[in-house]
């Protein structure tokens, strides 16, 4: 009889594979790389502090930076200035962050949207080089557009 893994576990198991390639493993950084890995949209600092019993405000503002520094996470500027944190596609590659955002003003979400690259960054000037792009859209999610 085979055994079935638990997919939290999954994600905590790859969590800490990513952060182990970049510096040391701690209970902290895996449970927030973990639970960014598994939510369906990005996260604000409140939100992330809700859902981790037992993980302190300065402890994890800390893990996030180094998360973002790291490349595992990516950070996305609200319209309320708050910043929202979502597991970079791929984590633990390095690479800049060029893809769009959904925001929802009916559920107020922010979504990644991978696949769409702005075109902007992608033809800049000779000698320019863009590190990072932010686009963000506004509307409301296919949850929200839903007729009542």
């Amino acid at each position: 009889m085979s055994q079935r893994s638990d997919p939290e576990d999954d994600l905590l198991a790859m969590a800490e594979r990513h952060i182990r390639a970049y510096g040391r493993v701690t209970p902290a950084r895996v449970r927030v790389l973990g639970l960014l890995l598994a939510a369906e949209s990005a996260l604000t600092h409140a939100e992330l502090e809700a859902r981790l019993a037992g993980v302190d405000r300065v402890t994890l503002y800390r893990v996030l930076e180094w998360l973002v520094q790291h490349g595992l996470v990516h950070r996305i500027a609200g319209d309320e200035r708050v910043w929202r944190f979502s597991a970079t596609p791929g984590a633990g590659v390095q690479h800049g962050h060029e893809h769009a955002h959904f925001h929802c003003e009916g559920c107020g979400r922010t979504y990644c949207l991978d696949a769409l690259r702005p075109v902007f960054a992608l033809s800049l000037p000779a000698g320019f080089r863009c590190r990072a792009a932010e686009l963000t859209l506004y509307g409301q999610c296919p949850r929200c557009n839903q007729p009542a």
